[in-house]
């Protein structure tokens, strides 16, 4: 389904008379942010430090692949159940569910950088776009576009309304494994992180880069944020083509999700995986003869 289906709704209004902060969202933020710091509570451990790097990036995976290329963008087909499982992977980053998350990253897309858009840090700054807008009633009331190739599935529906879920049985294994170390930094930390992270693309990505390509909004590349983010970093390659499963553009350009999309294919549990146009792109390049650290592109 194209994400240019449907046409922004009436309700999406600006967000400049300023934010309502929804008070039960600010106070549990707050709150998980400050038990963070039990971490001081408990022994450190190089095992604790391993975990939670390696849960933010298996969090983050299961954002750019789950959330972001399949559910918002679908750049790539596959079945229910692998559907499911990615639902439920993405959904261990407690950051809404399959249904709400793709609502708003569509609105963002239809909006780029204009005033209906919660995640410009040209509307209401840099702290809003990274995290202000997720607690604020204004961000519900916008997000109401239907996204009905995903509603017709009752798992996505249930997976939507108790996104907490997978959240919380990760965090039980966790503690099943490690005890409270383990929950604290494999369970809190690493999630706090991930959060951040994703974020980061919201605000950063739309600030500080360099721009490869016309898009008419002020999305960026940054190699920081693709090692950060496994990939999402080529923001501006992205909202050139926002449906393509690859990200980077050059060899060079770091994309362990577009690996991963590629994997599954190659083992068929996904296919008809969009391809980047690079007809299109190289028509769209800003800067037609690009000088040897650019490079050519690469499909």
């Amino acid at each position: 389904m194209s994400e240019g289906a449907q046409p922004t709704p009436p309700d999406a209004a600006p967000l400049l008379a300023g934010a309502r902060y929804h008070k039960s969202k600010v106070i549990s933020y707050v709150a998980l942010h400050l038990l963070c710091l039990t971490a001081f509570l408990v022994p450190f451990s190089w095992d604790c430090l391993a975990l939670c790097v390696g849960l933010y990036y298996f969090r983050i995976l299961g954002i750019t692949a789950g959330f972001h290329r399949y559910f918002s963008h679908k750049s790539f087909q596959t079945s229910r159940a692998f559907q499911l499982l990615l639902a439920l992977w993405a959904n261990t980053a407690f950051m809404r569910g399959p249904l709400t998350w793709a609502r708003a990253h569509r609105h963002h897309h239809r909006v780029s950088d204009a005033a209906e858009d919660f995640h410009s840090p040209g509307q209401l700054g840099l702290a809003f776009a990274h995290t202000g807008w997720f607690l604020t009633q204004d961000y519900d009331e916008a997000n109401t576009l239907p996204v009905r190739d995903l509603e017709r599935c009752g798992e996505l529906r249930f997976l939507d309304r108790h996104y907490w879920i997978p959240t919380l049985g990760l965090a039980l294994l966790c503690y099943l494994g490690g005890g409270l170390p383990w929950l604290i930094w494999g369970g809190l930390i690493s999630l706090i992180l991930s959060w951040h992270g994703t974020f980061t693309i919201n605000s950063l990505a739309h600030r500080w880069g360099s721009q490869r390509y016309a898009t008419g909004d002020e999305s960026r590349n940054s190699l920081l944020l693709a090692l950060l983010t496994c990939g999402e970093g080529w923001h501006n390659n992205h909202h050139h083509q926002m449906n393509a499963a690859r990200q980077g553009h050059r060899v060079w350009e770091w994309d362990p999700t577009w690996y991963l999309i590629w994997l599954w294919s190659k083992l068929g549990l996904v296919w008809e995986v969009v391809e980047v146009d690079w007809e299109r792109a190289e028509a769209s390049l800003l800067q037609r003869n690009p000088g040897p650290s650019e490079g050519a592109l690469s499909p």
